[in-house]
């Protein structure tokens, strides 16, 4: 599968964006930060970085087509899901559940989607696995916190996995009229919803005073997030050209998904401020770990898929 044109442009555009980053980046390394002590030039830097690497991975992954998209999203729900349950407690009783998780459920997971089967990729974890995962464990007689041991893996195959999946389910819609262009709904998302987290954080540095939950997320303000969200959903209406929405829609669109993104967040920093963590991990330099990248796409992904299904695919 070819990449439509728009998408080209679309990565032009993000492209132009990321030079344009690295030299202010540059600029400000240059004049504020010649000894390299200034933390937060660092931390922006390393962010660009960061957005560098995974741009450039999405990109090759969408130029692929809807195998390299499928592999891509299964390779980054494998990689989000031993971030999370490496955090979780466990026994010796959960390791059959464990490797299940890992081995079967999560392949399977993007097999059915693979073949396009809606019916079974859309029930198969929160009904399936749902339901297998606490009888595996259960056989092997360990009982002790067996609640939480089990919730917290089926928690994190419906964040990790199930949810995650349903970014590479949209090139499953069949659209009247928009036929071989549906992985711009994937740019589409994504991109939204990765600014809006960028924009909030720019907004919140800027005119930030008034914390939205301080024990949270202390950087998280209302001027941050109305600001983030506002400018994330007039530019996800300005993308309008890359969907099958027109601009009034594709504003809704953005500002629904968005506003998921921004509740996805705080849901898991709440499980991190559990946990006693800052980060998930430290593979991405400047972002933390894969959960924390997808955390606002996995929460937005079940919920744009289902309205583009509902209200706009011919099945």
């Amino acid at each position: 599968m070819s990449a439509p044109t728009e998408f080209l442009h679309l990565m032009a555009g993000v492209l132009a964006i990321l030079v344009l980053a690295s030299v202010i980046g540059l600029v400000l390394s240059l004049r504020l930060n010649k000894d390299g002590q200034n933390a937060t030039i660092e931390n922006l830097n390393a962010r660009i970085k960061a957005w560098w690497a995974m741009v450039a991975l999405l990109g090759l992954a969408m130029l692929a087509g809807r195998t390299g998209v499928l592999v891509l999203f299964a390779l980054l729900s494998f990689a989000a899901l031993r971030e999370f349950l490496t955090l979780t407690e466990k026994r010796r009783a959960d390791h059959y559940a464990l490797a299940a998780s890992f081995f079967v459920i999560l392949p399977v997971q993007y097999i059915f989607i693979g073949l396009d089967w809606y019916g079974m990729y859309s029930i198969f974890i929160p009904v399936y696995a749902f339901l297998g995962l606490p009888i595996v464990a259960v056989l092997r007689g360990e009982t002790d916190r067996f609640l939480m041991r089990i919730a917290e893996t089926q928690w994190a195959l419906m964040i990790c996995v199930f949810a995650a999946s349903h970014v590479p389910a949209l090139l499953t819609l069949q659209i009247p009229g928009y036929e071989g262009k549906s992985i711009l709904l994937i740019a589409f998302l994504v991109f939204t919803v990765q600014f809006s987290d960028v924009m909030q954080y720019v907004w919140g540095k800027l005119f930030g005073r008034r914390r939205i939950a301080p024990k949270l997320s202390p950087s998280k303000t209302w001027e941050g997030f109305v600001g983030g969200i506002l400018t994330a959903s007039l530019a996800g209406a300005g993308l309008w050209w890359l969907t099958p929405f027109t601009p009034f829609q594709a504003f809704l669109m953005a500002l629904a998904i968005t506003l998921m993104g921004f509740f996805g967040g705080l849901v898991m920093s709440a499980i991190k401020r559990d946990k006693g963590i800052k980060d998930w991990g430290h593979l991405i330099a400047g972002h933390g770990g894969f959960v924390d990248r997808l955390d606002s796409v996995v929460f937005s992904a079940p919920i744009f898929f289902h309205l583009t299904r509902y209200f706009w695919s011919s099945v």
